[in-house]
């Protein structure tokens, strides 16, 4: 289509701010981008959508614009949401180097304006490639009935003789044709999902290809129809959800109009993936209210209340769930300002479907909710059976990252790293609050450890051993001596054994009448050594937290 026909749709809400002279231009594709560099994922001839928040002073638009023109771009449209007015030196830009721009009202999504570009292309191709766009539109567009997008993909190989699959960025098969879709193995989606986020990260331009097992695969990413002027700014805060579509052909060779075809596959397909998230949303909100119940000391009935209508939402046909597990994920970028819960959000959702279950729908039963940079999912569990030696089964830390590892090492590339904690299961409301406490402790235990891609389980917080390690040699000096120090000069002064009284006591359990057994005292001389250390130390024996902190010190020194 050419940019006149935009110009003169008014539902679009476009007006010319530049370019009369090249209104005759050819659109073959829509991108929307808020990346100060965005010509990673340009192929040329797109009219491309801003809200113009990389520009952050006048200096910004004429690099912005000089890359666009060198990527081969049809039009810019700037959306006047953001700052209102597109600003001048924006248009003087793009009047230097004669492309073309378009002021976008700020009543007008940018969805819409996909929504339009996408259709009236894939409309005017001529031949077998306009009808078979065509026809994959219709499905698309059908709502389910269509058959979504492996019906997409089966007309991919009917009418062009392509094999494709979707995948997920944890490399899960979401769609494929069903005659071929046994021929792609688990391992196979792993690696190709590595390639592309590799190449993603490294600035490769799609379509990525790769030579998997004497085979050539196209890689292309396939992103939201639906970014607006609050789209992501940095691709690291995208590249870990979006999908992609692998097409088991050498792109390298095609012609421009083939793939403008597969591009176009990829917007349609995004529609599903678009479809997938809005589900999410109730499921989303649950998990926060729960969450928020359960962090504000919320009375154990009114959490109970809540899963009562969380757990049908999740485990359709079961009515409640006897148990619930809590994982908690963060998501850290070194040097960088990027908000890390919405990244975790998505990526527990993806890690938490089983990696050998296909299609959208597993991840439709899992509740996810985001804190500040952390991602926490209440995990349902319709039963918790025991193993012969004695663990029990639900979630297990070591097999969420077994088959993702390699995936999500490459998306992270060598500046984030990604940190999981599981809890044990509990089958009560009032064991949540523990659960999540003791979910972010395991992953703290992870974070201490080495690579990118770390997790840790409820099984390796019971014992010390493990933990006080990951405590800097200063901070347990400092804390053994505030605690212990003052004991120390007391029984050297006055040869009153407080230490191991207090070792003692805390081997009991606090129990006043083993302690004193053990240590052949009359109670009440016991009673007066842990008075004693309470007021040497102004702690209090008879709290969990003081016990803690004593046990833990003792250990350290």
């Amino acid at each position: 289509m050419r940019l006149r026909a935009l110009l003169d749709t008014d539902a679009l809400g476009l007006k010319l701010l530049g370019g009369e002279d090249e209104l005759d231009r050819t659109v073959r594709g829509v991108m929307t981008t808020d990346l100060r560099d965005p010509s990673r994922y340009l192929s040329g001839g797109e009219l491309v959508l801003t809200g113009l928040a990389w520009r952050r002073d006048a200096a910004d638009s004429e690099p912005f614009v000089r890359i666009l023109v060198q990527e081969g771009v049809t039009a810019l449209a700037a959306g006047e949401a953001e700052l209102g007015d597109v600003p001048d030196d924006l248009v003087a830009a793009c009047a230097r180097h004669r492309l073309p721009l378009f002021a976008v009202h700020e009543s007008v999504a940018f969805a819409t304006i996909t929504e339009h570009v996408v259709r009236q292309v894939s409309g005017e191709r001529a031949g077998d490639l306009a009808a078979v766009v065509d026809r994959h539109r219709r499905m698309m567009t059908s709502g389910p009935a269509g058959g979504g997008p492996d019906v997409v993909l089966d007309l991919l190989g009917s009418d062009l003789d392509l094999r494709a699959w979707v995948l997920s960025p944890t490399g899960r098969l979401i769609a494929g044709p069903k005659a071929s879709r046994p021929a792609l193995l688990a391992e196979a989606c792993g690696r190709l999902a590595a390639e592309h986020l590799t190449a993603t990260r490294t600035g490769r331009r799609a379509p990525h290809r790769v030579l998997l097992g004497g085979t050539t695969y196209s890689l292309f990413p396939i992103r939201s129809t639906g970014r607006s002027p609050q789209t992501a700014r940095d691709a690291r805060e995208t590249v870990l959800s979006d999908w992609l579509l692998a097409v088991e052909a050498d792109a390298g060779d095609w012609a421009e109009e083939r793939l403008d075809l597969l591009y176009g596959v990829t917007q349609l397909i995004a529609v599903e993936r678009d479809r997938r998230e809005a589900a999410r949303t109730v499921r989303r909100r649950l998990a926060q209210e729960v969450l928020e119940l359960v962090q504000t000391g919320a009375a154990p009935g009114e959490i109970a209340a809540r899963l009562r209508v969380a757990a049908p939402v999740l485990l359709p046909g079961l009515g409640t769930a006897p148990h619930w597990q809590v994982v908690v994920a963060r998501v850290d970028w070194d040097g960088a300002e990027i908000e890390g819960g919405p990244v975790a959000q998505a990526l527990l959702e993806e890690i938490l479907v089983d990696p050998l279950s296909a299609g959208p729908e597993p991840s439709d039963r899992i509740a996810v909710a985001h804190t500040g940079d952390e991602a926490i999912a209440l995990v349902p569990l319709p039963a918790v059976s025991t193993e012969h030696d004695g663990s029990e089964t639900g979630v297990l830390a070591d097999a969420l990252l077994e088959s993702v590892r390699d995936p999500l090492t490459a998306g992270l590339n060598d500046d984030g790293r990604l940190t999981l904690g599981v809890s044990a299961a509990v089958h009560s409301a009032e064991g949540l609050r523990g659960a999540l406490e003791e979910a972010r402790h395991a992953r703290r235990v992870a974070a201490a450890r080495p690579g990118r891609v770390c997790a840790a389980g409820h099984q390796e917080l019971a014992s010390h051993v493990l933990l006080l390690p990951f405590v800097p040699d200063d901070v347990r000096r400092a804390f053994t001596a505030r605690l212990l120090d003052p004991l120390r000069d007391y029984d050297r002064r006055h040869r009153a054994e407080l230490i191991p009284t207090l070792e003692a006591f805390l081997d009991c359990d606090g129990s006043w009448t083993r302690c004193a057994a053990r240590l052949h005292l009359h109670v009440n001389t016991l009673r007066y050594r842990v008075g004693r250390i309470e007021q040497l130390t102004s702690r209090d024996l008879s709290r969990l937290e003081d016990k803690l902190d004593f046990f833990l010190a003792l250990r350290m020194s």
